[in-house]
């Protein structure tokens, strides 16, 4: 029995599955994760003097609220980006009754766009934004659709709905999402290498029977998985059967 057909035996046998994923899972859409080779915080860009790290913080948001959404808008947000194989096999294990959650470190809404019903996203959203004056809601069109500093009527300036550096994670999404992952009979970590804590730490919760690591790279918890793909994630997702 080879890897895939180990993977589509623990699906077929499992009923409360949830997938923990990171941006491996993204990058078949055309979207660059952060830390590989290729990945944003790697590249230095001409027309920012600043790391992405800290161009991505709350302070940098604050003081200097211009060049961040130069760097978001050019850098965060990828409007064009479509599901691929990981996303839609989500949706189909969902639909089937066997997923439970995804929780997810993406912020993309590539799941949700899937029909992925229940995401946990534990770095929040660029599909959304808050007024930081009246706290009014607006979507991804109120951040694009306009040049320099996007603002709301009320003058407030639009923040994304996304965890910067230097902010805590919502505790509503940490407490479900570890939920989620205690209660599950099936964890299987896609896209990651469980570097970025605290979300990374919420693997650790995981108490049932069948656990799966597929990414290209090594991760520390490999030791701990009953079967581990060395593969890109919507290679494997395109080769199961829901």
């Amino acid at each position: 029995m080879n890897d895939i057909q180990k993977l589509q035996s623990i699906l077929d046998e499992s009923e409360r599955i949830v997938i923990f994923s990171g941006a491996g899972v993204s990058t078949e859409s055309g979207i660059p994760d952060f830390r590989s080779a290729d990945g944003l915080y790697k590249k230095k860009e001409k027309q920012f003097n600043y790391p992405p790290e800290t161009m991505l913080s709350h302070t940098f948001f604050v003081h200097h609220t211009d060049i961040f959404f130069d760097y978001y808008r050019t850098k965060m947000i990828y409007p064009g980006a479509k599901p691929n194989a990981s996303h839609t096999a989500a949706a189909a294990l969902e639909r089937a009754g066997k997923l439970s959650a995804v929780v997810t470190q993406n912020i993309d809404g590539l799941y949700q766009q899937a029909g992925v019903k229940r995401v946990l996203e534990l770095h929040g959203t660029t599909l959304q934004n808050t007024c930081t004056k009246c706290g009014k809601h607006s979507g991804l069109d109120a951040v694009m659709n306009c040049d320099g500093i996007p603002k709301c009527p009320c003058g407030g300036v639009w923040k994304p709905d996304v965890v910067l550096y230097e902010e805590s994670l919502d505790e509503d999404v940490i407490e479900q999402s570890v939920n989620a992952i205690a209660n599950a009979d099936c964890l299987i970590v896609a896209g990651t290498r469980l570097t970025v804590y605290p979300a990374a730490g919420f693997v650790r919760y995981f108490r049932g029977r069948h656990f799966v690591l597929i990414n290209r790279d090594a991760t520390q918890m490999d030791s701990m998985a009953e079967l581990v793909l060395r593969q890109n994630v919507g290679e494997v997702f395109a080769a199961i059967k829901i």
